[in-house]
């Protein structure tokens, strides 16, 4: 084998991994990455990494959003010799717009080899996101860890999504490895960041690493406390083989990929597997692993994480599902609960002709993010489209971009809501409806009001942690926007941790941007779903010259019908292009105007061709134009271009 270090010290590593039978090889020549260097080995097209269990640790790290939970990860791969140094920011932020927002939206992987006091580790990564809307992303990430890291900012400390993610990884019993990550900043206080954490764990001491990912300073120390800490998955390699699909995507020339966390037995190319949901069968074609480029394998054995192809349809790709080997039965894996929907918005080609290409986009999409919900809808106003259900307005606007970027669509999105609940009465209308509850977030199916006894709205407990001196007008904007308060905690000497129950519809707006502002950028956000509660809610009705358009209808709470009719009746006066007739544009509960605006028509002179003359001949034309344009008023159609309806419909 040509030998590529030089020194004695790395001569001694390659002795090492060759006489620990990790890799069984022949023939051809590929590079292995051991510690920070590299060296090649003589093997197959397909490696075969048999590690032991004991030398596997699966971990994941978690943060806040922009605590730099990607940037550890690239320093984590080039420590262990995954990439290059500086090859490049962000390695495992794939997507466009993961690159162009500075976010983490979809979990990646990256199996890593690391070699410590002799010995030699397989760290399977998992790099989630850290925003509030990709808390689903979070949850299947962390089903084949066995531990976190649990990333905070020196400078910024403890957030709100911070405390999210430690209960989360509390719940599941995973070792938790707390790391403060930016000591290199001039603000940075690591040691009231430990104090925050202290609280948050709620111990008298607790063990950190303090590290910089930027410098790439103490990232050896984050690699030895996950094998030192973080112990083995316990699998059984002598059993079937079983395994849990934890995430899956498109690609263009193989189909659907599914990443998959082996629990048990081991799975090799040419076998057929089974889906426990599908109850289907496939042929497995590759299997590889991704180090973070995928890189073809023979076997992946039990602990182990890896991508597998299989000629398996979108569709057919079921996160949470259990894979096994054909015509064996094996007990289905714990799966995932499917995250539930939190924000609806209808979205519809620019054009009726890119109907088909859309949905196609909509449907390969969806593999890739099994949190969105899709159905069908039309409108009159903008032709056939879909209701698609989100976890919240990050997650809908990067849903949107993807379709852009990634598939070239140009869809239009309606506004956001939320799923209302009625309780109706009356036996022929439980009968008509099935039950005597109903669920609807779309204006057009809300039900008659003489029908319903209650309506009920989804609720949620919003966590703030901010810096006290923002107390006062973060309160405010809580009780604006109909919160009760819930807990108020100190975390450390300067920073609160407020809890607030308030309804959903108030917070996917606009809430969160308020916080900022009000808080010069301090405070942080994080909510989780608290049910249904009671409450007045309404249907907001728009009409025009007496007619309703119910393309324009919308669900509000009663106490702010009349600010949102008001706002409503001002932007359509804005774009409703005027007439030959006045148009009067009413916001309505039922049969109560509630706002009014009036669109002054075009005006003609019809005087203008007299020329002096007896005033009756100058009172009888204008009593003439007058009774005219009550006539058209009455009849006439009023021509509401689409882009009316998009400007005022969309979020």
């Amino acid at each position: 084998m040509r030998n590529v270090m030089s020194s004695l010290f790395y001569t001694e590593i390659i002795r090492t991994i060759r006489n620990t039978k990790i890799f069984k090889h022949t023939q051809q020549r590929r590079w292995i990455y051991s510690t920070n260097k590299c060296f090649s080995v003589q093997e197959t097209t397909d490696v075969e990494y048999d590690v032991p269990v004991e030398t596997i640790r699966n971990f994941s790290i978690v943060a806040h959003v922009d605590h730099g939970k990607s940037t550890l990860a690239d320093r984590l791969l080039e420590l262990t010799g995954a990439i290059k140094a500086n090859s490049g920011k962000q390695v495992l932020d794939n997507l466009q717009v993961e690159k162009e927002r500075g976010i983490t939206v979809k979990a990646q992987t990256a199996s890593l080899f690391y070699s410590y006091r002799g010995k030699n580790y397989l760290l399977n990564l998992i790099d989630t996101p850290g925003h509030v809307d990709f808390s689903a992303e979070v949850q299947r990430s962390l089903a084949p860890c066995q531990g976190v890291i649990l990333l905070v900012d020196a400078n910024d400390g403890v957030q709100a999504q911070t405390v999210a993610n430690y209960y989360l990884a509390r719940d599941k019993n995973l070792v938790i490895i707390p790391v403060i990550n930016k000591v290199d900043l001039k603000n940075a206080n690591p040691e009231k960041v430990k104090d925050q954490l202290q609280a948050l764990f709620d111990v008298e001491h607790i063990d950190v690493i303090k590290i910089s990912a930027k410098l790439g300073t103490g990232i050896d120390k984050v690699l030895d406390a996950v094998v030192e800490r973080i112990p083995p998955p316990i699998v059984f390699r002598d059993k079937s083989f079983r395994a849990l699909i934890f995430d899956s995507w498109y690609d263009k020339h193989k189909g659907a990929i599914s990443l998959i966390y082996v629990k048990d037995g081991a799975l090799s190319v040419g076998k057929h597997i089974s889906s426990s949901h599908m109850q289907k069968s496939y042929e497995v074609r590759s299997i590889f692993l991704l180090r973070p480029h995928a890189e073809n394998v023979k076997t992946i054995f039990a602990g182990q994480v890896g991508a597998i192809s299989c000629n398996m349809k979108s569709k057919e790709a079921y996160i949470g599902d259990t894979l096994h080997l054909r015509h064996q039965s094996v007990d289905s894996l714990e799966g995932f609960k499917p995250p539930k929907p939190m924000v609806f918005a209808g979205v519809y080609p620019m054009d009726q002709s890119q109907f088909t290409s859309l949905q196609a986009a909509i449907d390969k999409l969806t593999l890739n993010d099994s949190a969105v919900t899709v159905t069908l809808e039309s409108s009159v106003a903008l032709g056939r489209g879909w209701r698609i259900g989100f976890l919240g307005l990050l997650h809908m606007e990067v849903f949107i971009q993807r379709l852009e970027q990634e598939y070239g669509a140009q869809p239009i999105v309606t506004a956001p809501s939320v799923t209302y609940k009625a309780k109706i009465f009356g036996s022929k209308n439980i009968t008509k409806y099935q039950n005597d509850v109903i669920t609807f977030n779309n204006p057009a199916h809300f039900p008659d009001m003489q029908i319903v006894s209650e309506f009920y709205e989804p609720m949620i407990i919003a966590t703030v942690i901010t810096p006290v001196k923002y107390l006062s007008d973060i309160t405010s904007l809580c009780r604006e926007k109909r919160g009760v308060e819930k807990l108020n905690k100190t975390i450390g000497n300067d920073r609160l941790m407020l809890q607030y129950i308030m309804p959903l519809s108030e917070v996917i707006l606009d809430f969160h941007d308020a916080l900022k502002r009000i808080s010069s950028g301090y405070a942080s956000f994080d909510y989780e779903d608290y049910d249904y509660q009671v409450s007045d809610v309404v249907k907001l009705d728009i009409l025009l010259n007496g007619k309703i358009v119910e393309e324009l209808s919308t669900i509000v709470h009663k106490a702010k019908a009349i600010q949102t009719g008001k706002k409503l009746c001002a932007k359509l006066l804005e774009t409703i292009p005027r007439q030959l007739f006045e148009i009067a544009i009413q916001a309505a509960i039922r049969s109560k105007v509630i706002a009014r605006e009036t669109l002054k028509p075009y005006k003609k002179d019809v005087t203008a061709k007299l020329y002096g003359g007896d005033v009756t001949r100058r009172k009888k034309l204008l009593a003439q134009q007058s009774e005219g344009k009550k006539k058209m008023r009455m009849i006439g159609k009023i021509s509401l271009p689409r882009d009316t309806f998009i400007s005022v419909l969309k979020k």
